[in-house]
């Protein structure tokens, strides 16, 4: 029922009200002894429309119906009525929005009818009656005084529902601007995430399988354990570097960062040999101009796919990698021989990280196990679809 306002607001409309107050006794004066008490009740409504739009209403609509009944004049503090009305339509909740309408209306009906009827009144306490000629008269001044009253206090109600419309509609815009901030920075961050993975976790493989190969090949062919290491420090150099990067984006929000393409297949292949991995790289069809971004999804699947084999398959046996080339879409399939059948290979975030890639760039990615092997397929259309 009471809005929360700061000191300064409460201290604003204390003071515009008691200033009224003081100015109205001031330059006009009273000629009655009631009209000092309307003006004070009018200078409470005016201090309390914003603390609370629903007392000021009841205290301007007490005061308005002390002042007809006592049958005073209207009053310049009549004014502070217009300002309870702008402000229970903008800042009333509920039902509070809704008296301040009804009461526009009831209000311009009351006081057209007081300011019409009021002058007869004194004719029939002098016993004189009314003349029949007076009604046509008596109607019309009825009539414009209603209108006018109608568009005084209606549009004060309205002004107050416009400025809280705009007001509202604003925040939403704000909220929603700020929400979509928030969608943006996740989904960077969640592509930032993947690109990690995609990195991190290849690397690391290629590494592990160069270590382990050195170790089984220093007693037997000293000579390959300088290549395994040249190997090692070449992948983990990229890797670092891929890192750096991508926590400089991570911190700030930069949009430069690793983005390898279809030529680079050929080296990220050619890696994954050297860690002992046989790969059949083989494309058919005339290959297509991707976008950069459908290239990057194409590299990340083969890489994680090809990681995967290397962590899951058995090496021994030969993985292919094959990109069909149709008119409209790259289709891409990648099998390998599982080393024994694995229960958990669909757990972490790198099937899962294929599957969206696919998505983001309008394709779609299927990995599962089939008989012995474990396959990789994705589709990655040329042009955007639905």
């Amino acid at each position: 029922m009471f809005r929360r306002l700061t000191p300064s607001q409460i201290v604003v409309d204390i003071a515009i009200a008691t200033l009224g107050v003081l100015l109205r006794s001031a330059v006009i004066g009273y000629t009655t002894a009631a009209m000092p008490l309307v003006v004070l009740g009018m200078g409470a409504a005016l201090a309390l429309r914003r603390i609370s739009p629903g007392v000021a209403l009841v205290i301007a609509w007490i005061f308005a119906l002390g002042q007809m009944l006592s049958r005073q004049s209207p009053d310049i503090s009549n004014v502070a009525i217009l300002a309870v009305l702008y402000t229970t339509a903008r800042y009333g909740q509920g039902w509070v929005k809704w008296a301040g309408l009804v009461s526009a209306v009831s209000g311009a009906f009351v006081s057209t009818a007081y300011a019409v009827l009021t002058p007869y009144t004194g004719l029939l306490g002098s016993g004189r009656g009314l003349v029949w000629s007076m009604i046509p008269s008596a109607l019309f001044s009825a009539a414009i005084g209603l209108t006018a009253a109608l568009a005084v206090l209606g549009l004060s109600w309205t002004a107050g529902l416009l400025v809280r419309t705009r007001v509202n509609a604003r925040e939403s815009r704000l909220s929603q601007i700020a929400a979509e901030q928030v969608v943006i920075v996740e989904q960077e961050r969640n592509r930032i995430a993947r690109d990690m993975h995609d990195v991190v976790a290849h690397s690391l493989a290629v590494v592990i399988a160069q270590a382990d190969g050195a170790r089984y090949a220093r007693a037997t062919n000293p000579d390959a354990v300088d290549d395994t290491l040249t190997t090692i420090s070449s992948t983990a150099r990229e890797a670092l570097a891929d890192v750096r990067v991508l926590l400089g984006q991570l911190r700030h929000h930069q949009d430069a960062g690793p983005q390898p393409a279809l030529a680079d297949l050929d080296r990220l292949v050619e890696q994954l040999r050297s860690s002992g991995l046989l790969v059949e790289l083989e494309e058919r069809g005339d290959p297509l101009i991707l976008p950069a971004g459908k290239q990057l999804a194409l590299y990340r699947i083969v890489q994680e796919a090809l990681t995967n084999a290397l962590r899951h398959g058995d090496v021994e046996r030969e993985v292919t990698v094959l990109i069909d080339w149709s008119v409209d879409a790259a289709t891409l399939t990648i099998s390998n021989t599982l080393a024994a059948p694995a229960a958990d290979i669909h757990a972490g975030h790198g099937l899962a990280g294929m599957r969206e890639r696919a998505l983001l760039v309008g394709g779609t990615s299927t990995a599962g196990q089939e008989g012995g092997a474990f396959v990789v397929r994705a589709r990655i259309p040329a042009t955007v679809t639905a």
